[in-house]
């Protein structure tokens, strides 16, 4: 007896969790009428998170009338930012920031058919960054998968995808329309520190850009 009511608890503990995790989730997110805001700032220590980007395409697909995606983040994943970046272009999307946009939120906004900022808003870039704690943490985890028979091996493949990585951020960025020299300046600012260029900067670059 005592067992089932410990599983039961433990059910309905890891139930509650879930259900609380899909409430943070849904909160970083509001319609209204036919702009999709999406707001990190709103919780406390809230992020873009994996999460978040199957809850951006059920939105999209539930509400057709969507036209604009309002942005209000700091970042968060890398991995997140660019996949909700590529569902915002996939359904052709207009940006706003309102607020502040930085890091991984910074993909999402280029994402945007026309992107706009409202007055006192801001946009922040700067280079991505891996911890020691996960870098040791992945290899550990993929050393046997990928054949990685020692940290040097893990070294080499590491410096080749942060490689890849820069670059396919660079094209991106120009791709989205984005001034090369910009971009590259953008690309160039150290993790530690934050560039919000003005916002003659970030129209003069294409960063900021109404085509209709």
């Amino acid at each position: 007896m005592i067992r089932f009511i410990s599983v039961l608890s433990a059910v309905f503990l890891a139930t509650t969790a879930t259900a609380q995790d899909d409430a943070d989730i849904a909160a970083k997110f509001t319609v209204a009428g036919e702009t999709l805001i999406y707001d990190t700032e709103n919780l406390s220590d809230a992020e873009i998170e994996t999460d978040d980007i199957d809850h951006l395409l059920k939105l999209l697909r539930g509400n057709e009338s969507i036209k604009t995606v309002e942005l209000n983040s700091g970042g968060g994943s890398i991995y997140a930012g660019i996949e909700m970046a590529r569902i915002i272009i996939d359904f052709e999307l207009d940006t706003l920031v309102n607020g502040e946009c930085a890091s991984s939120c910074v993909r999402m906004f280029l994402g945007g058919y026309n992107r706009q900022m409202t007055l006192g808003s801001k946009i922040g870039f700067h280079q991505a960054q891996w911890s020691p704690g996960n870098i040791q943490g992945y290899y550990e985890d993929w050393a046997e998968n990928e054949g990685w028979d020692t940290p040097f091996d893990f070294a080499s493949w590491l410096y080749e995808d942060t490689q890849r990585e820069f670059h396919e951020d660079l094209t991106y960025m120009i791709d989205r329309g984005v001034d090369a020299a910009f971009a590259a300046k953008a690309k160039g600012t150290p993790n530690a520190d934050m560039w919000y260029p003005t916002r003659t900067e970030l129209t003069l670059a294409r960063v900021l850009r109404l085509q209709e």
